[in-house]
């Protein structure tokens, strides 16, 4: 591409000339970008760079060289008004060298020379246009690029293909893939008039600034007056028979985001069931296969559903429903991808929220092969978090659904958009485009709303004294840790000429340093003391009284889930529930599927069992644990999700008591600071999601606040 903002320079800056409202006849460019700059940082030091400040960072970065080369090549200016432009794109470039540094994978985007992506070229016309320049035509007029199709199958994992057995025999018994007639047409090439616009950025900030108490729910159709759905002896909620309804009249992508325990999982196979929507594939973590075939058994017994393993030798081909966790996905993708596919679930979908991982692509990969074959499938991504730290969370899961591309809205949601008849320059689009994306098939109902059968839930902190020797030695190495951290800090405000002044501290410094701390002690692992060791080190230290405070509670309400993060915390509580003569069972991530099962339903039907062990990560998600109605969190989580997730485990549909979560949290430690941020974390989802009105929270992660809290705590700060 020319550098058109070079040749355009006279003509530029005659018009601008006699415009009172230039700020700068030299370099009208200079004040956007820097205004750019600041909004791509501020994001960098809110922990994480979506897609679109990603390209925004790499048009800033080609667009500072083009100045420099104009400004330089200027003979009109003066010398000592190009020198003065010239500091000032070196102090953009100089934030640019920054944010890269505090996120390496941007190092590569700043060797960039050029637009070279549809949204990176209309990114750059759109600022060299709001700066006054005069572009060339077909600078003016940017197409997309004409899809390639991508296989299914990338070539690291070509050689790791298998096909099962029972594959090849359904391919035999019918070796033609029925062509769908149906398929959409290609897309109109009529230009709409949000085509020029960078949209993926306006969406995301429509639904972070939330909607004045609106929830992220699509309209659903009422329910209807028959229940002709559910198989002999159970019945569908009103909630679930709404959203069938909707699947009935021929809606077939959705986000469904309902709260835990509201049946997501049997909403999904009557889905597929109502739009006939076989073969169909739900990717699931691998601790709820077992749950999956269950509940397809349940509530559609007439279909048939199998379960991959390893390479799938017990797969049964002819099954209308494929179970595979994301484990082994990577290994079945070449026959997944030509069975002819009619429908796809992705359970958990915020698994798939990073999309450089190869699970997130792989999924990807056969949602849009799936796209390819067949009209209007069946595609649903359930997920009771969508959002872990930021609204771009829901970029992938878009993605899946078709409803984006990743740079742009795809045909159906921009049409929508474009029919709002406003731009991304007025404020009344951003209402109007989270709802026409919501209305795209965001379905999001909360257990208050929608479930008066399930009680609400309460999280009870108790707060603990370590108290003994091992305590101490924890708090003495919390204030080893904050001194460390605020000699690094004080180094740093010395090296500028600055006086360090006890209480006052630099945000900016104080996220730096911090930052710098969480990047070694994840280089370090367990072998050094650090935020991670010290957090284990509280968790053990915990073990003991959070054990004694189980047992207590079990010999007042009954049955008890214990949830622990370390497997010695874990070994230490089983031990000390032997020994006070309680029957257990134990759920691990080292654990086969059928004996997690059997522990599960040990828990729930044996009244011998008392209380059930689990690991906060292996057990945190799609179990069904509603025997008890009190849960003990012996150790925090890093994430507001994952917290969610292990009390979600008892409150579900068919708990007909009030769950207690009983939160033992070490006082004086890191372990309060801890549990404030994560329940501030639940606010960006509430913000998001539900609608509601709260102020904004950082988006860091936890690890990364705890330690900031620690500098400040040992700078007077705190």
């Amino acid at each position: 591409m020319p550098p058109t903002a070079s040749t355009a320079t006279a003509r530029r800056r005659g018009q601008s000339r006699g415009s009172s409202a230039r700020r700068d006849d030299d370099a009208p460019l200079i004040p956007i970008l820097a205004r750019k700059v600041r909004e791509v940082e501020a994001k960098s030091q809110r922990g994480k760079l979506g897609p679109t400040n990603r390209v925004k960072f790499q048009v800033i970065a080609f667009l500072v060289r083009e100045e420099r080369a104009r400004v330089k090549a200027d003979e009109a200016v003066p010398t000592a008004a190009r020198a003065e432009l010239l500091k000032r794109l070196d102090g953009v470039a100089t934030i640019l060298a920054k944010t890269a540094a505090r996120d390496t994978s941007l190092i590569q985007l700043l060797e960039v020379d050029q637009a070279t992506s549809p949204v990176a070229k209309r990114m750059r016309r759109d600022w060299l246009l709001e700066s006054g320049a005069e572009l060339a035509e077909d600078e003016l007029i940017i197409t997309d690029a004409a899809p390639v199709q991508a296989s299914v199958v990338p070539a690291a994992l070509a050689e790791r293909q298998v096909t099962p057995p029972q594959i090849e025999a359904r391919r035999e018994a019918n070796p033609f893939l029925a062509p769908d007639v149906a398929l959409r047409a290609p897309a109109s090439s009529v230009r709409r008039r949000l085509d020029g616009w960078e949209l993926m950025g306006p969406l995301y900030k429509a639904f972070e600034t939330g909607a004045g108490g609106a929830a992220a729910s699509m309209e659903l159709p009422p329910v209807p007056e028959f229940d002709r759905l559910s198989p002999k002896g159970l019945e569908v909620m009103p909630h679930q028979s709404r959203f069938l309804e909707s699947v009935r009249e021929g809606h077939r992508a959705f986000l469904l985001a309902d709260e835990p325990g509201l049946g997501k999982t049997a909403q999904s196979v009557l889905a597929a069931s109502v739009a006939n929507a076989y073969p169909l594939l739900a990717v699931v973590p691998n601790v709820v296969k077992m749950n999956w075939a269950r509940e397809a058994a349940r509530w559609t017994p007439q279909r048939r559903a199998t379960v991959i393993h390893g390479d799938g030798d017990q797969v049964d081909a002819f099954a209308d429903i494929f179970i595979v966790n994301y484990e082994v996905l990577d290994r079945h993708l070449s026959w997944l991808g030509s069975l002819g596919l009619r429908g796809m679930v992705v359970d958990e979908a915020h698994f798939i929220k990073n999309l450089t991982s190869q699970r997130s692509q792989n999924v990807l990969a056969l949602g849009a092969r799936i796209r390819e074959q067949v009209r209007n499938p069946l595609m649903l991504a359930l997920t009771g978090t969508p959002l872990i730290n930021d609204v771009e969370d829901f970029d992938a899961i878009w993605r899946f659904l078709g409803w984006t591309n990743g740079e742009k809205p795809g045909p159906e949601l921009m049409e929508k958009l474009d029919a709002t008849g406003f731009t991304p320059a007025d404020k009344a689009f951003y209402p109007e485009a989270r709802d026409a994306v919501i209305s795209m098939g965001i379905v999001r109902r909360k257990k208050k709303d929608v479930a008066a059968d399930l009680p609400d839930k309460l999280i009870a902190d108790l707060p603990v004294e370590l108290d003994d020797e091992y305590g101490r030695s924890i708090r003495a190495a919390e204030r080893e840790l904050g001194e460390r951290l605020a000699a690094k800090y004080r180094r740093i405000i010395e090296a500028r000429g600055d006086k360090v002044l006890y209480g006052e501290v630099d945000e900016d410094i104080v996220r730096l340093v911090a930052h710098g701390e969480l990047e070694e002690s994840k280089a370090q692992g367990a072998g050094a003391d650090n935020v991670f060791t010290m957090v284990r080190k509280i968790g053990q230290a915990k073990a003991h009284l959070a054990a004694d405070y189980a047992v207590q509670l079990q010999r007042s309400v009954g049955k008890v889930v214990f949830f622990a993060k370390h497997i010695d915390v874990m070994d230490a509580a089983e031990a000390h529930f032997a020994q006070a003569g309680l029957r257990t069972v134990s759920i691990r991530g080292d654990q086969t599927t059928p004996a997690r099962q059997q522990a599960i339903d040990a828990f729930n039907e044996d009244p011998d069992v008392a209380i059930a062990v689990c690991s906060l990560t292996a057990a945190g998600v799609g179990l069904n644990m509603q025997a008890a109605s009190n849960v003990v969190l012996a150790e925090l989580s890093w994430t507001a999700a994952e917290q969610t997730q292990a009390i979600d485990r008892v409150h579900r549909i068919g708990q007909d008591e009030p769950v207690t979560a009983w939160r033992i949290i070490a006082a004086h430690t890191i372990d309060t600071k801890i549990a404030e941020l994560i329940d501030s974390k639940q606010s960006l989802a509430a913000r998001a999601l539900d609608g509601a009105q709260l102020d904004a929270t950082s988006t860091e992660s936890v690890q990364q606040s705890a330690l900031m809290h620690l500098l400040r705590q040992a700078l007077g700060a705190a």
